[in-house]
């Protein structure tokens, strides 16, 4: 099959709800993988149809078709919309014993975990090295906590303020009034204000890292008008100086791979398309200010799910990630 490479040495996928738009990201990159073949990706939707039919940019990169039952496989992608994970997992997964990575909120809590590792290699790498269940973070939850880990690892978080803003495509594939492109084109709209889901994963890290950070996140999310990418604007008290907060911000992230600390303003085209995220750090006057930005599609969901894939099974954590963004 074009594009499903039998690599000597290699390794099998298969990838459950793949009809949607964090499967048709996953296999992007998958595809290109030097170690991963794709050997069925389930949608009891599409069953039957070849999957560049519903991914169009996949067209010549795959026969690849969509069947409406998995298989067997090294690694299991769930890209099932949250809340349906847990039952595929007690379902058709119950008796499976290979890795598995869901992309749903359904194990992000410790509460819900049931195994589960929780998958933001910036914080948890060692937890995520050889585990066998993968919590994929969320795409608000990854640039959020970007923006925050270095000051919660220093014990410096106080009462947190943050305005992000995020593309369509965080919405999924499914139509819906506020992402119909006749409401969304040069609109922009509040939702979830302070009430956001995933607050609970983003308190829940940055309460292990800091355990005498007794403050709140007031969160405000805001619907953009434009189909990927998510910047956070983040600020709260701080006590360090500029020069001080930067360095704190480059030492956290000197061996981060996918973490580049920028001395200018950032921008979005950036890093739509790649796994990176881009932190810039500012201080005006008693504010800390921290801008992250990150591809909700790829740092925020299905390029940070292949990287805790390379985690895992031992693998350089950058296979097949070293994407470009497209400027112009």
């Amino acid at each position: 099959m074009l594009g499903n490479k039998e690599n000597a040495g290699g390794f099998s996928v298969g990838i459950i709800g793949a009809a949607g738009y964090t499967a048709g990201e996953l296999m992007r990159i998958l595809l290109n993988h030097p170690m991963a073949n794709i050997v069925w990706a389930q949608s009891e939707s599409q069953a039957g149809l070849p999957v560049w039919q519903i991914h169009h940019d996949l067209l010549g990169e795959t026969d690849l078709c969509f069947t409406d039952k998995g298989g067997d496989a090294d690694v299991v992608f769930i890209c099932s919309g949250h809340g349906k994970s847990k039952a595929v997992v007690e379902g058709q997964l119950k008796d499976f014993k290979g890795k598995i990575i869901d992309l749903s909120n359904d194990f992000r809590l410790d509460k819900d975990a049931d195994g589960f590792v929780y998958g933001l290699p910036e914080a948890f790498r060692n937890d995520i090295i050889g585990a066998d269940r993968i919590a994929n973070p969320g795409c608000f939850a990854t640039s959020i906590q970007m923006a925050l880990l270095p000051l919660a690892k220093a014990g410096l978080l106080n009462e947190v303020h943050v305005t992000g803003i995020t593309g369509s495509t965080g919405a999924g594939q499914k139509p819906q009034e506020t992402t119909h492109f006749s409401w969304r084109a040069n609109n922009m709209s509040v939702y979830k204000a302070f009430t956001h889901q995933h607050l609970g994963e983003i308190c829940q890290t940055l309460h292990k890292m800091d355990t005498n950070w007794e403050g709140k996140i007031n969160f405000v999310p805001v619907r953009g008008d434009f189909p990927r990418g998510i910047m956070a604007s983040v600020y709260m008290d701080c006590d360090l100086t500029e020069d001080e907060a930067v360095e704190l911000y480059k030492t956290y992230y000197k061996d981060e791979p996918f973490v580049w600390v920028c001395d200018f303003n950032p921008d979005m085209k950036m890093v739509v398309g790649t796994n990176k995220c881009v932190v810039y750090v500012r201080k005006y006057g008693e504010k800390i200010h921290i801008i992250s930005m990150i591809d909700n599609l790829c740092k925020g969901a299905s390029g940070q799910a292949v990287q805790n894939m390379n985690l895992i099974l031992g693998l350089d954590e950058t296979m097949g990630l070293k994407l470009k963004a497209n400027r112009f």
